[in-house]
């Protein structure tokens, strides 16, 4: 049940300080704010329906650049257009700015520091542990679609990809230029 956002300010207000926060306290890459994006906008505000937010992450993910950005651009434009895109990219490039330059002014201290190397390794894991429930929580959607093509382009893509190490570029456009052909063949046969 997909609630309606209340006034434009309102919106605009949460998704900055959604973004800031998501933004703030993830560690691991951009594929870890997936799932931060889902929780926030999916299952807390209701803003978004999880499938919905699947397509958006497909498009985040298939968009040049940080996907933590891509991701803010395109939940903040499907909530609140321009204004909406801009107040979330914002509200997501303020932490890594300030936390880069704190580091590269400490550069020194910290790269030789054993405890910052042993927090640094520490949080691999439980970035691991994140990239499994993004996998599992997006891969479930799919697997229950009872569109079992989809299914076997992602076993497809996946094998293409980790066992024959084709460049996951072309799988994308591989991918992208069958959901065309697939879109305008539905297209046809409903008409």
């Amino acid at each position: 049940m997909k609630e309606e956002p209340k006034s434009k300010g309102y919106v605009l207000r949460k998704l900055f300080f959604a973004c800031l926060y998501l933004s703030t306290f993830t560690f691991g890459g951009g594929y870890v704010i997936v799932t931060l994006l889902k929780e926030k906008f999916v299952d807390q505000y209701h803003w978004i329906e999880e499938d919905e937010m699947l397509d958006l992450v497909a498009i985040a993910q298939s968009s040049p650049g940080a996907i933590a950005v891509n991701g803010a651009i395109i939940v903040g434009y499907k909530l609140a257009g321009i204004p909406g895109m801009l107040v979330s990219v914002i509200g997501a490039i303020i932490p890594p700015m300030v936390i880069l330059s704190v580091i590269s002014v400490f550069y020194d201290a910290f790269c030789s520091n054993y405890y910052i190397a042993a927090l640094l390794k520490g949080m691999t894991a439980g970035v691991g542990a994140v990239i499994m429930s993004v996998v599992y929580d997006m891969g479930k959607n799919v697997v229950k679609s009872k569109d079992w093509i989809n299914v076997v382009i992602m076993i497809i893509s996946f094998c293409l990809s980790y066992f024959l190490n084709i460049n996951i570029i072309y799988i994308i456009l591989s991918v992208a230029a069958f959901g065309m052909v697939r879109t305008i063949v539905k297209g046809g046969r409903e008409k």
